[in-house]
């Protein structure tokens, strides 16, 4: 059993490059080191991060992984921000401390999901792209990563359900979709998730106490 399982997931790779497997294998690496670093609420979070979805977009344009792409680059993006964010002093105080999501909040999570899911689902119709089940699962994974990055830049405890969440769903998605590696990491991130909620819920009620 087990070697129908290794052998299966080695026969996903037949069609793959070398250099290709070992992108994979460098940004998998990175991105388990960025999800402990955000467990432990450390700014390393973003560099590594930065890495780990530069390789991740050039991998998911050449395989045509548009939703996937996308939340790359976003992920790209928000990994600036959120480096800007975390790192901002003021009177050598921490600026950005871990917070609960208030209403302001929530009006835009509304937003990042209607707005995600609207534009990968326009994406997917202009490329001619769709593929069943799959296709909408990778719109609904977008837009929990999507709302679960800005929560995390904005260093808000909620983010981590978004995070758990999101990669439990993706566990199975990526290993439908050939990438095993991938969906390992996945896993990985699961449990990491579950930890860095109760981590930053930690750090979060020991400040509160202090206060």
């Amino acid at each position: 059993m087990m070697n129908e399982i290794i052998d299966q997931i080695f026969q996903q790779y037949s069609q793959y490059s070398n250099v290709d497997i070992s992108l994979e294998l460098i940004a998998v690496f990175f991105g388990l080191l960025s999800v402990w670093f955000s467990k432990n609420n450390n700014v390393l979070v973003y560099p590594t991060g930065i890495i780990n979805t530069s390789i991740f977009v050039y991998l998911l344009v050449k395989w045509e992984l548009l939703g996937d792409m996308i939340i790359n680059v976003y992920y790209f993006l928000m990994s600036i921000y959120g480096w800007y964010y975390w790192t901002r002093k003021s009177h050598n105080q921490e600026y950005t401390p871990i917070t609960k999501i208030k209403e302001a909040d929530i009006k835009i999570i509304l937003i990042i999901i209607i707005s995600s899911t609207l534009f990968v689902s326009y994406l997917y119709s202009f490329f001619d792209k769709w593929s069943g089940l799959v296709s909408y699962i990778d719109i609904l994974t977008t837009a929990i990563f999507f709302v679960g990055m800005w929560l995390m830049a904005r260093r808000k405890i909620e983010s981590w359900f978004f995070w758990i969440l999101g990669d439990v769903i993706s566990v199975p998605l990526y290993f439908v979709k050939g990438l095993a590696f991938s969906s390992f990491q996945y896993l990985i991130f699961t449990l990491i998730a579950v930890a860095g909620y109760y981590k930053w819920k930690s750090i979060y009620n020991n400040k509160k106490r202090i206060a």
